[in-house]
């Protein structure tokens, strides 16, 4: 069976590593270099995994058949929205680096739907499962806004200052769910609580960005900051924002984007 990994990235080819160990047909799609081969990569595909950057999944998501399942694996959309065309979409998420997942290291991952935990079968690989699919899209998003702040203001991982800040941006994390008619409970999961805990610290991306504009005020990222477009998202005012939410404008306050 062919299954089709749009994004040839450390999580991309981490999770096509697991697929071609179970004995799928694995090709990718890399935006950045191939961008005429989109059809082929499509062709003859059983399913379809979404992996590209979030500022980028607009630009792909129009020249997707409809028809065939889509297993969103794009941490940074902040909802199901710009999937309410296809018949038959998934969403895989949770706190999983990509080098960890290539080194087989024990992984627990959310997903919406069972055939997502069978695809991905492996001793290494645990799941979560959920029909909160939009829960599980906020979660991964939101959890990268949090993780800049946190670099921002230096929070050393399990310290008591760190541990409050967890708790705070995880009930914040709530709040914003619920008033997006998502379940709460979803931040309780690995995608949530987990991946938050992951995100804010070294290795993330989102936390290194915020530690080196703390160290230089005018450092811009070289690199993919999902934090940052998923900010922008939340400014455009794709999703419902209740008042009271202290971290998050902190996070408004300090990151220009």
């Amino acid at each position: 069976m062919k299954i089709a990994i749009l994004g040839a990235g450390a999580f991309g080819t981490a999770l096509g590593g697991i697929l071609a160990d179970n004995g799928y047909d694995i090709d990718y799609y890399d935006s950045r270099v191939e961008k005429e081969r989109l059809t082929d990569v499509l062709s003859k595909a059983k399913y379809v995994i979404l992996c590209v950057p979030s500022k980028a999944s607009p630009y792909v998501l129009p020249h997707l058949p409809k028809n065939i399942p889509l297993i969103v694996a794009t941490k940074g959309i902040l909802s199901g929205k710009p999937f309410a065309k296809f018949k038959d979409w998934m969403v895989l998420s949770g706190p999983g680096f990509a080098d960890d997942i290539k080194a087989h290291q024990d992984t627990t991952l959310t997903v919406s739907d069972a055939r997502v935990s069978k695809l991905f079968e492996a001793e290494y690989m645990h799941f979560e499962q959920t029909n909160d699919a939009g829960g599980i899209l906020m979660c991964g998003a939101l959890k990268n806004v949090y993780a800049m702040l946190a670099g921002l203001w230096n929070l050393k991982r399990d310290t008591r200052e760190w541990l409050q800040f967890i708790d705070g941006a995880s009930q914040e994390m709530r709040r914003l769910l619920d008033a997006n008619n998502a379940k709460a409970a979803t931040v309780d999961l690995a995608c949530g609580i987990g991946d938050l805990k992951l995100t804010c610290g070294y290795p993330s991306r989102n936390y290194e960005y915020g530690d080196l504009l703390r160290q230089n005020p005018g450092y811009a990222p070289t690199k993919t900051v999902e934090g940052l477009s998923a900010l922008k998202r939340i400014e455009r005012g794709e999703i419902i924002v209740p008042e009271g939410l202290k971290l998050l404008k902190e996070v408004q306050n300090g990151f220009e984007c």
